[in-house]
Order: structure tokens, then C-alpha cells, then sequence
């Protein structure tokens, strides 16, 4: 049986709360697994009073098979919770992935060894406010049918789809936002499926039981919320009729209209953009920069430590504390092979810059970005983040390049807006009518403004 212990102090509350029992503050977090039981103790805020302790069953409902299938019908799904990917194997986890997204749209962010590489390296962890509790999906004969990345956070960062907001105000009325739970890739803003299922005829069984035990568990852990964040788009769909709440959000994808070279893409361009585009590329070799791309087994380690140092330099000076550690780039490289490109902009043979791309089945995922923190060169950013994935893209024959999340510079250089979803069940049922209330004027506003960008947007008037 798995069991949850959670240790808390009791508070006093607003009058006006949103929830009548939310008597409970917690101080910090901490997994204990076994074989045979998973022991959660979570505290996230200091307290003067001895804390009280509550055990909380999660072990997850059986469900069972229908359908057609004669060798399956009348089986029973088993739903479980595991405090590790490394307790589910990579090949059952990758099954699950390739067949959710199909091998077309093959999404290395979903898979065991970029998930495996961000606990394994203490990224994602509790000791980081990320405790790993992955639902996993089983039938009788213990096959793997479905699994789903989840999480327990002790705040919002890493997440890039904001809720700070909705914590403060849900503090307000003495309300305890954090713990929530969090069903994403950390750290990642990239659109995928979420709920990971094998191509079976019951597959839409298995997507329900997972989604069940997902709301189940946040209530036996008596959070505030569960989240879903950039599900795919029939996913978002699909979640509204659980309950769900539904929000969208904008990031700027480059699309591949079967360009041959990157001259021909800039004739899609209008005249202004395309001139802008040509000068800024020419900066680069006025600067006595080489531009190199390296793939798999092309990138040292002597590269990664580069890059780390580059990506620390990002974080420094604009997030303040870094997500990643220098051995998860490693890790991650050493498990993606092939699927990793690393960009790097080199000075009399010495790196001074990079940008970090993974290569899924039709689509380059840009994702950071670094440079030496002693120099400064105009225009290299552009360059390295934006123009090598869009050449790259063009030889690798990929339909999209996603560069990440926000940066309306990326417009004029043929980045245009698309829509991002995510999912929200939030526990509160008036707490959960001020955010929908919140979501119908944020949606409308996201709309009008994604509308606005692509009327004014760098392409001619013919393209689309």
C-alpha cells in the first residue's frame, strides 16, 4: 500500500478563504520508496510549533478493460505511483512516448532519458521543490499501457506558464496554493503529450483511468491544484470535459515551407526583414566568428563544459539561480545521442558562445542559450539561437522550429505566433470560478494579440 505522510502546523485563516479546510502550512518535502510502499513527508514552511503528522492513502483505484479485445476484456488496469522514473524501464517508458506522439512527431523531451537524465543529475528533485510522483498504468499481466510525468512543487519556477498570481491571491484568502501538482517536462516549455499511452484498443480507457488517478491523488494529498502544462492540443480538448479548466498561451514557431537554403526562406521575406536579416549575418564573420554545428558523438565534453559555463552566464544574469546542473548536460547527451545539436560560435578556434537544440521526428526544439561572459557580440544571439536552427531545420528536412518561450524580436525574424495550451483542476469550486472568470478575458486578449502579430507580421502578403 503506498502511504503519504504529511507533516503540518495548523494556522489561523482569512474569513474569507476560498477553502474551509485549509488548516494545514507545509515545511519541507521528503520521498522514502520501497518496493512495497512510497512514504511522502512534505514541509515547505518553517513553523515555532511541533508539526502534527497525517497519513494519507494513495494507493490509486483499479479499473476495468472493455472492449472487443477477447484477449484483454475483463482484465483489470492497475494505476500506481512511483517516486522515480528509474522504477519504470526506459523502454516501456519510450514505448508509451513513441506511441502517444507518433514516430512523425517523436518528441525527445518526452522520453526516459532526458526525464531520467534531469532526476539523475538533481535537477528535478525534491531537495529542488520537483518530487517525482509518476503515474504508471498496468494490466493484469504487468505490462506497461500508459505512464504520465507528475510531480509534487513547492512553487512555481521552471514552469513558464504563470501562476504566481493565482498563488497570491489564493494566499490572500488564507488559502495554501503550494503543494500542487504538476504534470509537464521540467524546466521545458515544449508541447507534447502528457498522458503517455500504448496504441491499444484501449487506449481512450487507459487516458481516463490516468486522469482519474491524477485528480484522485491531488485530492487524497489535499492540494490545491493539479496542472497540466502544454498538453498537446486533442489532449486540451479532451480535459475539458474531465473538468478542467483551459488556458492558452503564445509562443513564435519558424515553419518550413519547403525551403532548399536559407536565401530561398528570406525571399518569403518582405524586402525590410530580409535586408535586416542579411546584415545581421554579416556581423558575424566582421567579428572573426566561426559558426559550427555539432551533433552526438561531434560534442565533447570539453564542449559541454563550455556550454555550461555559458548557460551559467544566462542564468546570472537573468534568472539568478540556474536550473540545470553541469553533469545533466552529460547525461543528457550521453542517452540522446544523435538527437542533440549543439551550436557553437567559436573565436580563433576557442568557444564563446552556444545554443543548445534536440531533434525530434519533425521538429527542431531550440531550447538555451549562453555566451562568454566577458565579451559582447552584436548580433550573435540572432544568429545562434534563430538562423543556425532555421538552416538546420532546412538540411534535416524538419517542418518547425520551436525556439522556446517568449521574445517578440523573433517575429521579424520569421518566427510567427501559435497558441500553447494548459490544463488546470483546481480543488476550490469558487476559487476555481474566479480563475475561469480570469481565463475567458486572458484567452480573448491572447487571441486578438496573436491576430495582430500575424497581420503585421515579416512575410509578404502572400504567404501565410
Amino acid at each position: 500500500m503506498a502511504v503519504v505522510a504529511l507533516s503540518y502546523c495548523k494556522t489561523s485563516l482569512h474569513p474569507r478563504r476560498f477553502h474551509p479546510h485549509r488548516g494545514k502550512l507545509l515545511k519541507r518535502e521528503n520521498v522514502r520508496s520501497s518496493r512495497g510502499a512510497s512514504t511522502v513527508t512534505a514541509m515547505f514552511w518553517r513553523s515555532d510549533k511541533s508539526p502534527q503528522v497525517q497519513e494519507f492513502d494513495i494507493s490509486l483505484a483499479s479499473y476495468p478493460l472493455t472492449g472487443s479485445d477477447t484477449t484483454q476484456e475483463g482484465s483489470i488496469l492497475s494505476l500506481s505511483v512511483v517516486s522515480s522514473i528509474s522504477e519504470i524501464t526506459p523502454s516501456e517508458w519510450d514505448a508509451c512516448a513513441l506511441d502517444s506522439s507518433q514516430p512523425q512527431s517523436y518528441n525527445p523531451f518526452l522520453m526516459h532519458g532526458f526525464l531520467s537524465s534531469l532526476e539523475d543529475t538533481g535537477c528535478a528533485t525534491r531537495e529542488t521543490g520537483w518530487m517525482p510522483l509518476h503515474i504508471v498504468a498496468k494490466d493484469e499481466s504487468g505490462h506497461v499501457l500508459g505512464v504520465s510525468p507528475l510531480y509534487l512543487k513547492s512553487h512555481s519556477y521552471g514552469e513558464f506558464v504563470f501562476d504566481h498570481s493565482w498563488a497570491d491571491a489564493y494566499r490572500s484568502f488564507g488559502g495554501r496554493y503550494y503543494p500542487k501538482l504538476q504534470s509537464c517536462v521540467p524546466f521545458t516549455p515544449v508541447t507534447g503529450p502528457r498522458i503517455l499511452i500504448r496504441d491499444t484498443p484501449f487506449k481512450d480507457q487507459v487516458f481516463d483511468a490516468i486522469v482519474s488517478a491524477m485528480t484522485q491523488l491531488a485530492a487524497k494529498l489535499q492540494v490545491s491544484s493539479l496542472h497540466i502544462t502544454f498538453p498537446s492540443g486533442a489532449e486540451w480538448n479532451k480535459l475539458k470535459e474531465k473538468g478542467f479548466s483551459q488556458r492558452i498561451g503564445m509562443q513564435y514557431h519558424w515553419k518550413n515551407r519547403d525551403y532548399k537554403s536559407f536565401d530561398e526562406f528570406l525571399m518569403d521575406m518582405k524586402q525590410s526583414k530580409r535586408k535586416n536579416i542579411r546584415q545581421e549575418r554579416k556581423k558575424i564573420g566582421t567579428q572573426n566568428l566561426k559558426m559550427r554545428r555539432l551533433r552526438g558523438d561531434e560534442i565533447k565534453a570539453r564542449h559541454w563544459d563550455s556550454f555550461y559555463d555559458f548557460y551559467r552566464n544566462t542564468t546570472d544574469n537573468k534568472w539568478g539561480t540556474p536550473y540545470l546542473t553541469r553533469e545533466f548536460f552529460h547525461y543528457m547527451a550521453s542517452k540522446l545521442g544523435d538527437g542533440v545539436l549543439l551550436v557553437l560560435a567559436e573565436e580563433n578556434e576557442e568557444p564563446v558562445a552556444g545554443a543548445l537544440n534536440l531533434i525530434g521526428g519533425d521538429t527542431l526544439f531550440g531550447r538555451l542559450w549562453g555566451c562568454r561572459p566577458d565579451s559582447y557580440y552584436p548580433s550573435l544571439h540572432f544568429e545562434a539561437c534563430y538562423y543556425q536552427a532555421i538552416e538546420a531545420a532546412i538540411e534535416l528536412n524538419l517542418k518547425t522550429v520551436e525556439a522556446g518561450a517568449q521574445g517578440e524580436h523573433k517575429i521579424q525574424r520569421g518566427y510567427l505566433p501559435v497558441k500553447t495550451y494548459s490544463c488546470h483542476y483546481i480543488i476550490d469550486e469558487g476559487f476555481r470560478q474566479a480563475i475561469d472568470e480570469f481565463l475567458v478575458r486572458e484567452s480573448n486578449q491572447v487571441d486578438y494579440v496573436i491576430k495582430l502579430l500575424h497581420e503585421s507580421g515579416p512575410f509578404k502578403e502572400t504567404i501565410e
